[in-house]
């Protein structure tokens, strides 16, 4: 559907104010089908995305700045999420040997068990694939890259 139908609007400045409301208005959309599948196993879509940067780096641990630096939503409090994700058992923190300032995280087993589960469950490209082509889905990406300078 097209930006003007799902907004009930068509009163834009130009093309660029139309494309910013419609990049507003998609992100809110992507969040809302997200949550939707993370609800089923209590997590947020910052705590997958801090597990999936995990697993990526599994098996060697991560420190919280860079997951800081890896994380999509940079406004996040990554320690904080860190915390959370400790509490349910899906990662643990441990001291650096190295660096007794620094702290080791790591995905645990049920962290991972979790990912398989929604990775048969929930393919991103799923949410794009009925409505583009992955040619078009490429060229989606690339125009964002470009709009990002």
């Amino acid at each position: 559907m097209r930006i003007d139908d799902e907004i009930q609007s068509s009163k834009f400045e130009d093309n660029f104010h139309k494309a910013v409301i419609n990049i507003t208005y998609t992100y809110g959309w992507l969040n809302n089908t997200f949550r939707c599948q993370f609800e089923k196993y209590n997590l947020t879509q910052q705590q997958f995305n801090i597990l999936r940067i995990l697993r990526g780096q599994y098996p060697k641990p991560a420190t919280v700045n860079l997951l800081k630096e890896r994380m999509l939503d940079k406004m996040s409090d990554a320690s904080r999420i860190v915390d959370r994700l400790v509490q349910k058992g899906l990662v643990s923190r441990c001291t650096n040997n190295k660096d007794r300032r620094a702290v080791d995280i790591r995905i645990s087993e049920v962290g991972l068990d979790i990912l398989s589960k929604l990775d048969v469950e929930f393919k991103t490209s799923d949410i794009l694939k009925n409505n583009l082509t992955e040619e078009e889905a490429g060229i989606l990406s690339d125009l964002l890259d470009k709009m990002r300078g």
